[in-house]
């Protein structure tokens, strides 16, 4: 997924190398801290360990700093730009309609919109928790095996999603997760994915997380299997 610029040889003529999978985390009011905070903790050890890929965390409309669900203010890096893979956190589907969170974004529409740009123009896109009801508004996942947290299974069997019973759902360019800590599996997935499975055993080992591949459901191997 490399892409290159004046910029990226002005960087490799000094000895720098710009990531092969820039990450952004989509972050908005009342979003779920551990949803966005542990696969950007995931994806930046990584990046310690020699994976190339990096992260950093935005919003929308030029917001500079937003506030999670639980209260923790956060500022963001920068404006929603033109990642490789674009990570949506999830949280507040039931705080009730008047509060900030991922129901209020996926009434509003501006988040899903931009998320199905970002798709449409080829970025990976991944969910967790009810970060995935936002997924489902862009109309990313009509026919395709997904899952959110189980607050908000019934609202997903509602819409035209495959619920599956698994952590992580890998259909390929579209990742969904369960609920909260299943982020930290997602991230740690996509990893191995992009850059091995060592360097993602050292992240989980040095995150002290229990890395499972079994707690992740590929599409692709149900495929192969038929």
């Amino acid at each position: 997924m490399e892409r290159t610029s004046e910029t990226d040889g002005e960087r490799e003529a000094e000895g720098e190398r710009e990531a092969d999978v820039r990450v952004e985390v989509l972050l908005y009011e009342g979003f779920d801290e551990l949803d966005g905070v542990g696969p950007y903790e995931v994806f930046r050890t990584a990046a310690a360990f020699g994976g190339s890929v990096d992260a950093r965390t935005v919003a929308l409309d030029g917001v500079e700093q937003v506030t999670a669900s639980h209260g923790l203010r956060i500022g963001v890096d920068g404006d929603l730009g033109e990642p490789d893979a674009l990570v949506v956190p999830g949280g507040g589907w039931n705080a009730g309609d008047d509060r900030p969170g991922a129901r209020r974004e996926a009434e509003r529409g501006v988040v899903p919109e931009a998320i199905r740009t970002r798709y449409e123009a080829g970025a990976t896109v991944a969910a967790v928790c009810t970060g995935g009801m936002l997924l489902s508004e862009a109309g990313l996942l009509d026919g395709r095996p997904a899952v959110t947290h189980a607050g908000a299974l019934d609202d997903l069997r509602a819409t035209r999603a495959e619920v599956v019973d698994a952590r992580v759902v890998d259909d390929g360019d579209v990742l969904t997760a369960g609920g909260i800590t299943s982020g930290l599996d997602l991230a740690l997935h996509l990893v191995g994915r992009w850059c091995g499975r060592e360097v993602a055993d050292r992240v989980a080992t040095e995150l002290e997380y229990d890395r499972d591949p079994s707690r992740v459901f590929v599409a692709d191997e149900r495929n192969e299997s038929q």
